[in-house]
């Protein structure tokens, strides 16, 4: 898009269109900073974008190429102002903040210290002790080291990053990671950024669409391959096509596509949530992009995490099965769960989803082969008593209001709704959807009560009854929605609801409010 002083022009002249379809502004410190690149109409230096006053164009998109983005500097202000202006800025504000100190982009490389040892096999053993890797919108020239490159530029998306990593007698460590300059680039990685940059701008900031624009543009984040995702592909249409009627374009989007997100308004995850997977690095990249995101990635960290559900449900006096945590270093806690529970009782891992990660064990033995095994994968570990019914409740909560209400039933011949089986197989039991008033009062209170815990998105809450005993089981930030399901009884008012609460929400945020 740039174009480096390259032997052949048509590169160029073949940029310089892209750019200019793509409205994108480039903003430098000083005209020098890119004397070893074409000219472009689509250059700024950064007094002038400043001092330009503009705003309102949505499909403006700032390449901040300034010289340093400490707080209250040119290149702050260039990033904040186009953020104002109602532009998208890379890197934005909040990208700024987590790189200014490592206090707090260390948590965030945290799992990337992880897999280092795994990125850095093949890389060449040449006795270094240390290493500056540069990283040009997610792609580096060495070219060993293009995932890592590309998770780094995904966690905190600069145009240009520094990542230093030493080794020490673990192996490999990332040590610091901060924001590099445009005049500082090397002679020899001038072209590679020129392509790096050219590649970026055509994939992630593409010529706006020639239909009619909708008013709002909504992704949905699915995974076509997902064995058991929480929207069916009928239900994904039934989204876009309710979408389309209330002046929403609904887009499905994958993994592969968090860089697109600075395209649209709001996202949706319709694929399993998970802490460890790049459905949170979704909901985080949205909501600091200002997207109104659903699941928000607080939602996904309090109800993907078993024990913390426990002991907020439990704190709050909410009806919760008897329980037990237990740690890997008390086995006399792990022993006297007979004694306060009872067997058989339910063991759970504190992450697991459909009915994985959870153990039905019979006597102290079981129980302690099984805690032996999951302890591997987890500290704590949750048990709770057994409470067989013939079917768990489901009571679909939007926005602090009851949306649908199922009755999930158990697996013929099994004590859970899904049941797993050595071979692979998996079935389910039957389900029954009802009106939500059909559904009883108890019911359905305590799981607003629940979910008002949490936060005002979507959530399924799990609940078994016995007579007038009513139990919360788990709360689901990311609940199924499938095709002649959940919406068995509402239809497409079920879409319908949950598309115009994002455009409520979108509309309030365009006002201020």
């Amino acid at each position: 898009m740039l174009g480096v002083a390259l032997q052949s022009r048509t590169f160029f002249f073949i940029v310089m269109e892209a750019l200019t379809m793509s409205q994108v502004i480039i903003v430098v410190e000083r005209p020098q900073d890119w004397k070893s690149y074409y000219p472009s109409d689509q250059l700024q230096t950064v007094a002038e974008f400043l001092h330009q006053g503009e705003g309102g164009e949505r499909n403006i998109r700032v390449i901040n190429l300034c010289r340093g983005y400490k707080y209250l500097s040119n290149g702050y202000y260039c990033s904040l102002l186009s953020e104002a202006r109602g532009f998208r800025a890379i890197p934005s504000v909040r990208t700024i903040n987590d790189l200014s100190r490592r206090a707090i982009y260390a948590l965030e490389v945290a799992s990337i210290n992880q897999s280092l040892q795994r990125w850095f096999r093949d890389h060449p053993k040449d006795g270094a002790e240390q290493l500056t890797v540069p990283i040009f919108f997610g792609t580096t020239p060495v070219s060993t080291l293009q995932n890592l490159a590309r998770q780094l530029f995904e966690q905190f998306p600069c145009p240009i990053l520094e990542a230093l990593f030493v080794r020490e007698a673990g192996g490999w460590k990332l040590q610091t990671l901060r924001p590099g300059e445009i005049q500082k680039i090397a002679t020899e990685d001038e072209e590679f950024f020129a392509n790096a940059l050219d590649q970026f701008s055509r994939n992630v900031w593409r010529q706006p669409r020639t239909k009619k624009r909708m008013r709002y543009e909504l992704a949905i984040l699915h995974d076509p391959n997902e064995d058991q995702p929480p929207s069916d592909k009928v239900a994904l249409k039934k989204f876009i096509r309710v979408g389309k009627q209330a002046g929403v374009e609904v887009e499905l989007i994958e993994k592969r596509d968090l860089m697109r997100l600075g395209e649209f308004d709001a996202l949706l995850i319709r694929e399993t949530t998970a802490i460890d997977n790049h459905t949170y690095r979704f909901a985080k990249r949205a909501e600091s992009e200002g997207l109104v995101v659903i699941d928000d990635p607080t939602s996904i960290l309090r109800c993907t995490n078993k024990i913390y559900l426990n002991d907020l449900l439990r704190n709050n006096r909410l009806p919760i099965p008897r329980s037990e945590i237990i740690d890997r270093s008390n086995r006399k806690g792990l022993l006297a769960i007979g004694e306060s529970l009872g067997f058989p009782c339910v063991l759970k891992i504190p992450d697991g989803s459909f009915s994985r990660g959870v153990y039905k064990v019979a006597d102290n033995e079981e129980l302690s082969s099984t805690a032996d095994r999951l302890f591997r994968k987890s500290a704590l570990l949750l048990v709770q008593e057994f409470m067989p019914t013939e079917f768990d409740w489901r009571i679909g909560i939007f926005n602090r209001k009851p949306l649908f209400a199922c009755q999930y039933f158990m697996t013929r011949g099994h004590w859970q709704i899904y049941h797993y089986q050595s071979s692979g197989k998996v079935t389910s039991g039957g389900f029954k959807t009802l009106p939500v008033h059909d559904a009883p009062a108890k019911v359905v209170k305590a799981a607003i009560a629940a979910t008002n815990l949490i936060g005002d998105g979507l959530y399924g809450v799990d609940l078994k009854q016995h007579g007038d005993t009513v139990s919360i089981i788990e709360i689901n930030d990311n609940p199924n929605i499938d095709s002649g399901v959940e919406d068995l009884h509402l239809g497409d008012e079920l879409y319908r609801i949950i598309i115009d609460e994002f455009v409520r929400r979108l509309e309030r945020k365009r006002m201020g409010w």
